[in-house]
């Protein structure tokens, strides 16, 4: 076993009994489906309330490394320096170490797939200079698209009592990342990369198992519950869905299945309703936190 598979297999055992001191409460069941193209709100539950993001979270952390791609600010062979503070992010991380470099590419990748917390703050550093700076840009981008009741205080999902969202809310997050960044949306579709020698496998296990899906994130933390926002596509029809506050993987991960199932049983398209973030132009096993 290599030293850098030791330190990630250690950081994540370590972080799976710590995560519950931070539980402060019982995360609420929410869920949320919309049509993309026509902005129809296909199904709705408790879609308002106020939920804890979890890993969810690094969502806005990719749009706003895409943002900066887009406008030069970043590249995808730019070098990040991982810091002391983005080292001592568990429990998931790429582990290379305080003061070492990993490259944009490999940070976005690691977000993706390993939902990595030490790539998400390398990420807030380079662009804000501290997370706390760049919790403040992901909030106010946040309110640009349209999510009125998310609070970001950091880049990961790592809890924090005043990190809120709504399922409606990160629907709408899907959607814009989708339409901003059709291109680096595609990344979230990754069942796995190689990080340095080492083959890591998402834990996004809905893209295994139902046919059409096509990404985009899950999270978990005591505090939220398990929580996911899917894509899917079948039979022309786009669908953004959410899933919050779930007792265990399997059962978000079902419940997930049957919104699909159901609102992807007809491709009509109906009247628009107002959609969510619509403004113009507008795994490792997933039984640890914070994914």
């Amino acid at each position: 076993m290599t030293k850098t598979t030791s330190r990630l297999l250690a950081t994540a055992l370590s972080s799976f009994f710590l995560m519950g001191a931070f539980t402060q409460v019982q995360a609420g069941q929410a869920s949320f489906v919309v049509d993309v193209q026509s902005g129809q709100i296909l199904e709705g539950s408790n879609q308002d309330d106020l939920n804890y993001p979890a890993s969810l979270t690094k969502m806005m952390t990719l749009y706003l490394a895409f943002e900066a791609l887009h406008d030069g600010r970043l590249n995808w062979d730019q070098k990040l320096t991982m810091s002391e503070n983005a080292e001592s992010k568990e429990p998931f991380k790429l582990a290379v170490g305080a003061g070492r470099k990993v490259t944009l590419r490999e940070a976005v990748e690691g977000i993706v797939v390993l939902s990595a917390n030490d790539a998400a703050v390398a990420i807030a550093e380079q662009l804000g200079g501290s997370e706390q700076v760049f919790a403040k840009a992901m909030t106010d981008k946040a309110r640009q698209l349209g999510m009125k009741d998310t609070v970001f205080k950091n880049p990961s999902g790592l809890p924090d009592p005043e990190q809120v969202t709504t399922a409606r809310d990160m629907a709408t997050l899907g959607v814009s990342l989708m339409r901003d960044f059709p291109e680096e949306f595609k990344l979230f579709s990754m069942r796995g990369f190689q990080f340095r020698g080492m083959k890591l496998r998402g834990h996004n296990n809905l893209m295994y198992r139902y046919d059409g899906v096509d990404g985009i994130k899950t999270g978990y933390t005591d505090a939220s519950g398990y929580n996911v926002v899917t894509s899917a596509l079948k039979d022309g029809r786009r669908v953004v869905g959410v899933v919050m506050g779930e007792k265990t993987a399997s059962i978000r991960d079902d419940k997930m299945a049957s919104l699909l199932d159901s609102t992807l049983q007809s491709s009509s398209t109906a009247t628009a309703s107002t959609t969510p973030g619509s403004q113009p132009g507008a795994t490792m096993t997933d039984t640890q936190p914070t994914k």
